[in-house]
Order: C-alpha cells, then sequence, then structure tokens
C-alpha cells in the first residue's frame, strides 16, 4: 500500500494561512494566529492524477503563524508547526478480525517557514507587493518504520511571490480580491515549482468575514529526486495540485477573532485526495 509523503499536505496548509496579504502591516502593527488543522484519508491522486486507495493516513497539526510590521513598507512573517502528528490506523480484517498492519504513529515539530513582504505600491484600494519565504528544514524527513511519517522534506527551499490586491464595495459591503504568482527554488535534487492563486473576501456584517481561495502548484520535474523509494512511499517531490478553501472568520472584540477553514484539492498529483479542516484563534492587531 503506497502512503503519500505528508508533507505535501503541510505545504498546502500553510498556503491558506491568511497568506499573501498584499497590504503590508503599520509599523508595529500585526496579525497572529493559533490554529489546529487536520486531515485524515484514505486515498491520493497518484503521479498520473488519478485517484488510488491507500491506508488511512492522519496528520493532526498545532501551528502558529504571525505577521509583524517592521516598518510600514516591510513585514516578517512566520510560520511554525510546533508539533505535528503523522498517524497511520490499524488495519483490521473485515473478515476475521485479525490485525493485518498495526497502527503507527511520529510526533515531531514540523518545517517552520521565515520571510519577509516588501511593499512596492501601497494604495488605499490598491497594493503590490513582493514576498520572500524561506522553507527551514527542521522537521523529520525520516520517520516511522518505513520511513514514510515525515514532517520535514529536508530541504532549504525559497519561495519568491509578486502580490497584487485591490479593495472595494460589494453590495454596499466592505470586500476584496487579491492575486499572487510564485516561483519556489527548491534544493537536495527536489524540482523547483511554480505557485499561484486568488483570494477574495466580503464582510457579510459587523464582525463577519466570508472568504474563499484558490491555490495552485505546478512542478517544473526539474529535479532527479525519485517520487517513489524501495519501501513504496511516495515522496513530496512533483507534488502539483489545484486547491480551493472556504474560510469564516468572527471577530469577538476588534482584534481578537476566531476562524473555521475548510480546504480540499480538487486536482493533483501526488497529494492526498480528501479534505482538511483547520480551526484557530487570531489577534488582529491595527
Amino acid at each position: 500500500m503506497k502512503h503519500l509523503h505528508l508533507l505535501a499536505i503541510i505545504s498546502v496548509f500553510f498556503v491558506f494561512q491568511n497568506n499573501y496579504a498584499q497590504w503590508t502591516k503599520e509599523k508595529g502593527n500585526g496579525y497572529y494566529k493559533l490554529s489546529a488543522w487536520s486531515l485524515v484519508a484514505d486515498e491520493h491522486y497518484t503521479s498520473s492524477g488519478e485517484i488510488d486507495p491507500n491506508a488511512t493516513r492522519g496528520n493532526f497539526t498545532l501551528s502558529f503563524y504571525g505577521e509583524y510590521g517592521i516598518t510600514d513598507k516591510i513585514d516578517v512573517i512566520t510560520y511554525i508547526p510546533f508539533f505535528t502528528r503523522i498517524y497511520q490506523n490499524t488495519q483490521v480484517s473485515g473478515t476475521n478480525g485479525n490485525v493485518l498492519q498495526d497502527g503507527e504513529a511520529v510526533n515531531s515539530i514540523g518545517d517552520i517557514d521565515l520571510g519577509f513582504r516588501f511593499a512596492l505600491l501601497k494604495k488605499k484600494k490598491i497594493a503590490i507587493s513582493s514576498t520572500i519565504k524561506f522553507g527551514l528544514p527542521t522537521g523529520k524527513d525520516k520517520a516511522g518504520s518505513d520511513g514514510s511519517f515525515q514532517t520535514g522534506d529536508g530541504e532549504f527551499n525559497q519561495l519568491l511571490t509578486l502580490n497584487a490586491g485591490s479593495s472595494y464595495k460589494l453590495f454596499e459591503k466592505r470586500s476584496y480580491a487579491k492575486a499572487y504568482l510564485g516561483f519556489n527554488n527548491r534544493t537536495n535534487n527536489f524540482s523547483d515549482e511554480f505557485h499561484y492563486g486568488a483570494e477574495t473576501g466580503i464582510k457579510l456584517w459587523d464582525k463577519f468575514w466570508l472568504l474563499g481561495k484558490l491555490n495552485a502548484v505546478k512542478s517544473l520535474k526539474n529535479g532527479s529526486l525519485s517520487a517513489q523509494n524501495t519501501q513504496g512511499s511516495i515522496f513530496a517531490n512533483n507534488v502539483e495540485y489545484v486547491s480551493v478553501a472556504v474560510e469564516a472568520a468572527y471577530y469577538i472584540t476588534k482584534k481578537l477573532g476566531v476562524s473555521f477553514t475548510y480546504a480540499t484539492a480538487i486536482s493533483g498529483r501526488i497529494i492526498y485526495a480528501q479534505p482538511s479542516y483547520s480551526g484557530g484563534v487570531f489577534l488582529d492587531i491595527k
């Protein structure tokens, strides 16, 4: 049974963390979020884009995401998955109840991301910025009995994006739209990647925002790392996907709020074919 490399999913999770905001913060302002994220899957997209079954695997991650305005035109951004649990359920025969394969789990920190966002154009309703994000190999790239319970990919990558956004009124309600294009330079024989995505949001009520997001990754297939090892594990090289998400955010006060996100890959290669769910508490200091 093939086991999917969960770092592909972790990368999707980071993408949905209030990402690539086009408007830089004012100096001293920030956005901070503690999140819990969960995915359980028994199917995955193969390297040809077909859907195949796999032993039920799960990922539960607790993380911190933060943005802070160093100046009016420069933000520092970080994502820290300080606890990640990768697990596989025990497989039991449906006919005689015998255990076919024991369950297994690995707990560890994941790969940390650190980045900076630079304002190129900052107007009241239009913003253009550039973001550089460094992926640090702080997680485990080999774990578990077969080495496939990874919480990190073992490589240092650099993702550069160009971001553009606009705010406007829709049905007399505050709204915005933004998009980004990016290039991810990967090391250790991983293929480089082209990233793109878009997001829109509307403030339906005084304290409630509804957001829709689309993110995609296209592999350049210029790396020499095999997608599958001798144990049958699919590694996170040449991962491709188009993902959509819906997020609801509610401000309890002017600064403190809660959010819930549903995300799923609608197409992909070497990535799980099941949705993920996340919830968090955020602090928005303006």
